[in-house]
């Protein structure tokens, strides 16, 4: 199995991590752990794990002129980033997570775009007006009743901010992921992460009950920590040292439908109308922008 394989394996790994995320994560908030102090947890434990595998990894040092896009990283990627999913998951759905996260990849399209100025064709402005109609749908017209949803249109502008945030991240991390090895890039930046988010965080982690934790908190406490935090952001940054950050992306396709099938088996959600014709336009949108232009003979 060649490098490029294990790459897209990875991120189809990650992906599904994240897929069951929208689901575990929604059932522990804000009975067990509120929004902030769930993501101090995450930060403090996927630090603490990326550290103590680090012992075996090679001891790298970071150039100091890589220091701010380490912090960038973080900040888009572990701070804003999650802060706002799991703020946004508290108050909306998980199937509504999971669609509008989709839409990453065409704000990543767009900040590429910018930076290097790749025109933006007829073909791909109507993809990204397809893809942003159909989270603006989400936006305005979802009118759910629930009691653990309080504020979805809230809740869905938050999974746009995430949808950026995240897209951000994919492209200024890509370079770091050439230069140095995952167990380092991703041990400093969650190191940092922790930083930053402590002061917003620690008052929301430290009402916690620890002590009073059923084990169905536990397991999901864990499988966030471990498994949403640690390996998502480890295999992430291993598929980007062999695929573009649009190809990483692009995986994103995958997590609506594996969120809206483990969430109605497990009852946590439905599918509504409205729901299907937001995955249409979005994944109609997606599919316009990261379209390869055909070539001219």
């Amino acid at each position: 199995m060649n490098n490029r394989t294990l790459a897209l394996l990875a991120a189809l790994i990650a992906t599904s991590i994240y897929g069951l995320n929208h689901t575990i994560a929604k059932g522990l908030m804000p009975t067990y752990i509120k929004p902030f102090g769930f993501i101090f947890l995450r930060v403090l434990g996927a630090a603490i794990l990326f550290w103590v595998i680090g012992i075996w990894g090679p001891k790298e040092r970071i150039d100091n002129k890589d220091w701010k896009r380490i912090f960038l990283c973080a900040l888009f990627g572990m701070v804003i980033n999650m802060l706002v999913f799991f703020k946004g998951l508290s108050l909306s759905t998980p199937i509504n997570g999971s669609i509008i996260i989709t839409i990453s990849p065409i704000f990543i399209f767009l900040i590429s775009a910018f930076f290097i100025k790749e025109k933006i064709t007829l073909i791909k402005y109507f993809g990204i007006g397809l893809g942003f109609s159909g989270a603006l749908a989400l936006i305005l017209f979802s009118n759910e009743i629930r009691h653990d949803a309080p504020n979805i249109t809230l809740g869905n502008i938050l999974f746009v901010v995430n949808s950026i945030s995240y897209g951000i991240y994919l492209i200024i991390v890509k370079p770091l992921t050439l230069k140095y090895h995952p167990y380092t890039l991703m041990k400093w930046i969650f190191l940092v992460a922790v930083i930053i988010n402590l002061p917003i965080t620690i008052t929301e982690f430290v009402e916690v009950e620890w002590t009073s934790l059923p084990f169905e908190a536990i397991w999901k406490l864990i499988f966030v920590v471990v498994g949403t935090t640690f390996l998502t952001y480890l295999l992430n940054v291993f598929a980007l040292k062999e695929l573009k950050a649009s190809t990483v992306g692009i995986f994103m396709y995958l997590q609506p439908p594996i969120a809206i099938v483990f969430a109605i088996i497990t009852g946590s959600d439905s599918l509504t109308f409205i729901k299907v014709i937001a995955i249409i336009l979005i994944f109609s949108g997606v599919y316009l922008v990261s379209k390869k232009p055909k070539l001219q003979v």
